[in-house]
């Protein structure tokens, strides 16, 4: 269920997606508002689920993880023990950054980030050793066009 927010709250978490090491005061001035309420806000945004975790973002390609794979992968499975193993083994996986489960004639899609292509391989090779599937497409990325965590406010 969607959490009601008003035009100073959207000011409040558009600052902390653009850049959430801000002080509060920062925060405060940007929006025109002071320290506390902006904290009384962003504490009762987090009690309420809206604002999540909160992190730093990594730059792949710095760490060495060139390689950026979509994984199209199609499954003759569908009971609740394979889904579960599945998602078990997704879920350890630390090359996997997104799985989507999808309508249409692909089952899921995973977003997998690797070094290079030999790395890709022995991911994919993990990946069939634990659950069974039925057909895998792998996407190679050749260039990231656009790549954002901020959500439209």
């Amino acid at each position: 269920m969607a959490v009601r927010l008003d035009e100073m709250d959207r000011k409040i978490l558009a600052q902390l997606q653009e850049d959430a090491s801000q002080s509060l005061d920062d925060i405060a001035r940007k929006v025109g508002s002071s320290k506390t309420p902006v904290w009384n806000r962003i504490r009762k945004m987090k009690d309420q689920g809206v604002i999540g975790r909160q992190t730093v973002l990594l730059d792949p390609e710095a760490l060495g993880l060139e390689a950026c794979f979509f994984v199209l992968i199609r499954t003759s499975e569908h009971e609740a023990d394979w889904q579960h193993r599945f998602l078990t083994t997704l879920r350890a996986r630390p090359e996997v950054l997104e799985a989507h489960r999808l309508a249409g004639d692909i089952d899921y899609i995973l977003k997998v980030r690797v070094r290079n292509a030999r790395a890709y391989d022995q991911f994919y090779q993990a990946l069939i050793a634990e659950v069974k599937i039925h057909n895998v497409t792998a996407l190679l990325s050749m260039e990231e066009i656009k790549s954002t965590t901020l959500l439209p406010l």
